[in-house]
């Protein structure tokens, strides 16, 4: 993996909260998967203290510092990135094999602005499974994909529009509402990422699965990712 290059054509960009124990795996994930491309990676720290990025050796990685929220720590990333192609990828997912070549041929046509690959949860459980088939083809028929698909996204395009909005819950479907509106284009890739079921698991899979489509249904009435947020994390964790 080549990081800090001059002009690379990716940008990697994670947003990191508390991280450290499985940052190591990941890391060499990256590496592995980005072997041959041009690309720098990019690690945004929500932690003061920077409790994940201290695990990175110097050079792996640029790392920074930002305040806690996907959306300000992968501004914050965009800020600083040089790649022409922008790929927000969360600590805890990982790539399909030849995701730069997927990438590239989904951007080969200039119409398209951007675009994530299908969802894939790393469980052989049959319910996380069909989570996994029914959240994918509910974002090829809407065109919004989450941020645990690997977003990705033309950096000029990214920058024209205002980046990430700074909100605590839903950055990633709002920025695809925005694009949307302008009548842009994103290609969802179909291969698949590999998100850990950590989240669904914590509080059993059911609850989450049931909680998340609630909140994303009154997201898209209206309700304020503010409101929200306190039901997504819990009111005393999130307080």
């Amino acid at each position: 993996m080549t990081v800090r290059k001059k002009n690379p054509a990716f940008s990697i960009i994670v947003p990191v909260l508390n991280e450290k124990d499985g940052i190591q795996s990941f890391l060499q994930h990256v590496k592995d998967i980005s072997a041959g491309e041009s690309v720098e990676l990019i690690m945004v720290d929500a932690d003061p203290a920077g409790s994940t990025i201290n695990k990175i050796r110097s050079g792996e990685a640029t790392k920074l510092l930002s305040p806690r929220g996907r959306g300000m720590q992968m501004n914050r990333g965009a800020d600083v990135a040089k790649g022409n192609v922008l790929l927000f990828l969360h600590a805890d997912t990982f790539l399909p094999q030849n995701a730069f070549g997927y990438i590239k041929n989904a951007l080969m046509d200039d119409a398209y602005v951007g675009g994530a690959f299908d969802l894939g949860i790393d469980s052989g459980r049959i319910l996380l499974r069909l989570t996994a088939w029914c959240a994918s083809l509910k974002h090829r028929m809407t065109r919004v994909p989450y941020g645990d698909q690997a977003i990705f996204i033309r950096s000029e395009f990214f920058r024209t529009i205002g980046g990430y909005h700074e909100v605590p819950l839903f950055e990633d479907v709002e920025l695809m509402k925005r694009i949307k509106k302008l009548k842009k284009k994103i290609n969802i890739i179909r291969y698949r990422t590999r998100t850990s079921p950590r989240k669904w698991e914590k509080e059993g899979a059911l609850y989450t699965i049931l909680r998340n489509w609630t909140l994303q249904v009154l997201y898209l009435l209206g309700a304020s990712p503010e409101f929200l947020v306190k039901y997504y994390y819990g009111k005393k964790s999130y307080e």
